[in-house]
């Protein structure tokens, strides 16, 4: 699978286009954008609802500047916000035509609940879907189901509002998609399916609610989606992201384009943004899927709720890279996911939608975020593997190609045999012990790894660390890892228990003042003189577990480090030692998403860099004395990395003669004269850090 550059207007060489391997079509998927009969306008009491119009605006106006463009748009309904009881809601249809007509390819369209009522059950106060509101649908946007073929794939559109309605058409599309779905089966053709409402948001077996399908009808269509010919399932309605299977179609609930439904922000463990959540903008966004010969990948992209007024001149498009799991070449970097990362919440009902108990709900967004990173390795505690729920989604994101690193205080005490350890991704266990410990659990080490297939690296505990005690004070934190200063000792010991078959590396801690490229030059000497694998534990706290780290510029410049030395070996894996900010308890620091599950700049350097370097065969060259760019090649493209201040930065960059520069703090990107023009402008510059890609050509 590629990844992609979203950029206008230009598409990126990817991975699997260098190996011939091009998307045979391309397509959008848009949900839930609300649009309002004027722009300044809106029957909801949220300030966010008025700005629905030139959100959607902006992303039709996106989509149109893509180059190539994609086949078609999908729209997965509630297409405007007036009901079609209200006298605006044909002002709103027209309002919606005009934005919607700046994309020169096929609009595909299916009805949401303000299109055509909410779905029947006897609690809910707004006009429900009937015949009449049918058929003013039908007169305004066509038809409210339908099908067409492209390529490889049928692409069926339901409207979820007839299931459990009792109108005539709710058996009509049934046995319209029911023969539909017997037709692909039969020309061995693949099947999309999109609709409105999910039939779950939690677990098929969920109570009725707001955001569900409700059964009987609930049941049929779950059948229908794990028929054979199913790949994909899109629903909107949540204005949030989940993901699941259902059988074995990958199920997507999308977010909407103009506003959150702010009743889930019961996941933060802090305060939300913007009306109560509502307004929370680093959630807005739509998807873009790329089908492939054997398969599909399907890219969030955000939007950060932009907008762009109606008859305003457009601006420049931001270029916007998109990585992936499936595509990104990282698969020798990861973050340690200390936070919980598949945590379900019981959502409190506070009214509005809401009204009548709790309803279960699983924090998607952290897996969310490791996709728009391309984050294919993850560090996590033994407990996800040992319970079934986290280890669910373990093995779900593992036929994604995500793999894990497991860390235990001990030996392995995971109960789980060579099968069960493949389906999880789980490669790896790292024992956290003193040597001491060590030496007497190496028989069972031995046999763990004999039974298992799985690595096993030895995390050192010092016991004692009198770097942290001066006399005064005593330390009570933990230190594992050994340290780079141990290597030289340790050779001997560790190339003895590769030999006898009890390890097959370490775990080597490296500390926010340790000079990466020189570190990387020490654990492959212990690499190559030992034959062991090394994980380097990447620290991210200050010395200080009351004083907060929040260096943003010093961390983007450490993971673009790591990123590229990880192409460099393959012994060496590089892990950064959080993936969410540590915003209390000790060592507070951030990491490569905030406590919303917003993507810091780390987080975005990391997907830009997966987008551009993921392509092929690699070659790494490290500055000789430490000092200066290091250079990347893929595929006959040429980088160089230069982290320096900005007076250095103007100097290297005018004598490179690269034609291109990727700004990794800021995420921009733009030709080197451009960029020196930029750099000279911001006069506060001078003496702040620098974290710069160079691009040797165009492209």
């Amino acid at each position: 699978m590629s990844s992609r550059l979203t950029r206008h207007p230009i598409r990126p060489a990817s991975q699997r286009a260098s190996a011939g391997q091009t998307p045979l079509l391309s397509f959008v998927v848009v949900a839930d954008t609300h649009v309002n009969e004027r722009d300044d306008a809106s029957s909801s009491p949220f300030q966010t609802n008025r700005l629905a119009n030139d959100r959607a605006r902006h992303v039709f106006r996106d989509i149109a500047a893509m180059d190539p463009q994609p086949s078609f748009v999908l729209h997965l309904g509630d297409i405007v916000h007036p009901v079609p009881s209200l006298p605006t809601f044909g002002e709103a249809v027209d309002r919606f035509k005009d934005i919607a007509a700046q994309v020169k390819v096929p609009v595909h369209l299916l009805p949401g609940n303000h299109d055509v009522g909410d779905k029947r059950v006897e609690w809910m106060p707004a006009d429900q879907v009937c015949d009449d509101y049918l058929a003013v649908y039908r007169a305004a946007f066509g038809p409210d189901f339908h099908a067409f073929d492209q390529g490889p794939a049928r692409f069926i559109l339901l409207n979820s509002l007839l299931l459990n309605s009792g109108l005539p058409d709710e058996q009509r599309q049934r046995d319209w998609l029911e023969q539909q779905l017997d037709d692909c089966a039969a020309q061995r053709r693949r099947a999309f399916l999109f609709m409105h409402y999910p039939p779950y948001i939690y677990e098929d077996k969920e109570r009725s609610s707001y955001d569900n399908v409700d059964e009987p009808a609930r049941s049929w269509l779950l059948a229908q989606m794990r028929r054979a010919p199913v790949e994909a399932v899109f629903a909107g309605h949540v204005h949030n992201f989940w993901y699941d299977r259902v059988g074995n179609a990958d199920f997507y609930m999308l977010p909407s384009t103009a506003f959150l439904r702010h009743d889930f922000t019961e996941f933060y463990r802090v305060a939300p943004t913007g009306e109560f959540g509502r307004a929370d903008v680093g959630k807005f966004g739509y998807f873009i899927v790329d089908v492939f010969a054997d398969g599909h990948v399907a890219y969030s992209v955000k939007t950060h709720g932009r907008q762009a007024g109606a008859g305003r001149a457009a601006g420049p498009l931001p270029t916007t890279y998109l990585s992936y799991l499936k595509a990104s070449a990282f698969d020798r970097v990861c973050v340690e996911l200390r936070h919980p990362w598949t945590e379900a919440s019981q959502i409190s009902a506070t009214g509005g939608v809401q009204e009548f108990g709790r309803k279960w709900a699983r924090n998607d967004y952290p897996l969310l975020a490791l996709w728009e990173m391309g984050a294919r390795l993850s560090k996590v505690p033994d407990i996800d593997a040992a319970e079934a729920p986290s280890r669910a989604r373990m093995e779900l994101m593992a036929r994604m190609g995500h793999r894990y690193v497991v860390t235990c205080l001990g030996r392995p005490r995971l109960a789980l045999d060579a099968a069960q350890l493949r389906a999880a991704g789980i490669d790896t266990i790292e024992v956290n012990c003193t040597l001491a410990t060590f030496e007497k659990h190496k028989g069972v080490l031995r046999e763990w790894r004999q039974t298992t297939g799985t690595e096993v690296l030895l995390s050192k505990i010092h016991t004692f660390d009198d770097s942290h005690f001066d006399g005064k004070h005593f330390s009570h934190f933990v230190k594992a890892g050994f340290t780079l200063d141990e290597l030289a000792a340790q050779e001997t010991p560790v190339r003895a228990a590769i030999a006898d078959g009890s390890l097959d590396g370490v775990t080597v801690r490296i500390e926010p003042h340790d000079d990466l490229i020189g570190a990387a030059v020490r654990l492959q000497r212990l690499a190559d003189a030992t034959g062991a694998r090394i994980l380097a534990s990447l620290k991210t706290s200050g010395p200080n577990l009351a004083t907060e780290r929040a260096d943003d510029r010093g961390f983007v410049q450490r993971v673009a480090q790591a990123t590229l030395l990880s192409l460099a070996s393959t012994q060496i894996r590089y892990v950064f030692d959080t993936f969410m900010d540590v915003d209390r308890g000790y060592y507070p620091r951030h990491g490569f998403i905030d406590r919303r599950f917003d993507m810091r700049p780390a987080a975005r350097a990391f997907t830009t860099l997966g987008a551009l370097l993921s392509g092929g065969s690699a070659s790494v060259r490290l500055p000789p004395d430490g000092a200066g760019p290091v250079h990347v090649e893929v595929d006959g493209r040429a980088y160089a990395l230069l982290c320096c201040d900005g007076s250095q930065a103007r100097a290297q960059v005018s004598e490179s003669g690269c034609a291109v520069v990727h700004d990794l703090v800021h995420g921009t990107r733009g030709e080197s004269a451009r960029f020196l023009q930029t750099l000279e402008a911001q006069q506060t510059s001078a003496q702040a850090a620098q974290v710069l890609l160079l691009q040797s050509r165009p492209g």
